[in-house]
């Protein structure tokens, strides 16, 4: 396989504006088929085909992976018939609606020898990747504290994301990349228990903002915030017992395009304008073909789904 041919289930503001350009840009990436609810939106991505229905996406025989970016409860259900179908699948987060629908998704690409991964793109980033490489090596000593927070004054009316059904919420939508930060300098095994959480459900049954705090083996504190209705701001400071860092300029989680800075300890580290979209493709392309590549794995996915978990069931939903 010199090239991965990818098919793209929806077309939406993620495929259209993130996704897309950045196969497009990408080395060994062609988008092969596109398939939406929308058949205008699904030429606009510059496909090869565009298929009218998702079953034939899912079983074109010209499409290697398929990316899946439909609504939140649509997120087990198109995963697994793609990785039924054969498809090796990167699946938008959150991952599902719940850990059962995790496991499912996970159990069925082990049976069907396929690859999936959640696409936290922000996970991809060198800044990203670097501060966790200096945490682990443990350049700030005994790991304390996390304290991260994703918020904007969010505009969507009639979206999906104010739907309790189609698993919207600040949390699902926003409150995932602090959570995937904390799962992947913590562990996948560490015991975590949500000590605190603070909530704002608006008229349609959705967290608009939710805090929580997290134990992590009743020695680390995980303090999150996620928010549509709170002034524009993505954090990151990570505390140990001989130093911190700290996410300076550049967005935190969408950090896209532009120049951005890590403060490790008492020196600043500059990164260069970097496509963390595309990065991600083109690391689950290699994985794909064989090559030496990294891409987040499944163990991280379902201990962030049991987080996301913990917190749920402690929010009065309407």
């Amino acid at each position: 396989m010199k090239s991965t041919r990818w098919g793209l289930i929806g077309a939406g503001w993620i495929a259209t504006r993130a996704i897309a350009p950045a196969m497009h840009a990408a080395a060994d990436t062609i988008i092969q088929a596109v398939a939406s609810r929308d058949s205008e939106r699904s030429r606009a991505l510059n496909p090869v085909t565009i298929h009218e229905n998702y079953e034939g996406l899912i079983n074109d025989p010209l499409v290697d992976a398929v990316y899946i970016s439909l609504p939140n409860h649509l997120h087990c259900e198109w995963t697994v018939k793609a990785l039924k179908a054969g498809k090796h699948v990167l699946c938008e987060k959150p991952f599902a609606m719940n850990f059962a629908e995790a496991e499912m998704m996970v159990q069925t690409a082990r049976e069907n020898d396929r690859l999936l991964v959640e696409a936290v793109s922000s996970r991809w980033h060198p800044r990203m990747a670097r501060a966790i490489e200096f945490i682990k090596a443990g350049n700030i000593g005994e790991l304390l504290s996390i304290e991260s927070s994703f918020t904007f004054p969010a505009s969507i009316e009639g979206n999906y994301r104010l739907s309790q059904d189609m698993g919207g919420g600040a949390l699902f939508d926003v409150g995932v990349y602090p959570l995937h930060v904390m799962a992947a300098l913590i562990g996948d095994t560490a015991q975590a228990v949500v000590e605190r959480r603070e909530v704002n459900i608006g008229t349609t049954g959705v967290d608009l903002t939710t805090k929580w705090s997290i134990s992590f083996d009743g020695s680390v504190t995980g303090n999150g915030l996620a928010s549509f209705e709170l002034p524009e701001d993505q954090t990151l400071v990570v505390r140990g017992a001989n130093n911190s860092i700290e996410f300076l300029e550049g967005q935190v989680f969408t950090s896209w395009h532009s120049p951005s800075t890590l403060r490790l300890g008492d020196y600043l580290e500059e990164f260069e304008a970097s496509d963390s979209y595309m990065l991600m493709i083109e690391n689950f392309g290699k994985k794909i073909r064989g090559q030496d590549s990294w891409v987040l794995p499944l163990e991280t996915s379902l201990s962030v789904q049991k987080m996301l978990d913990q917190i749920r069931a402690q929010i009065p939903y309407g």
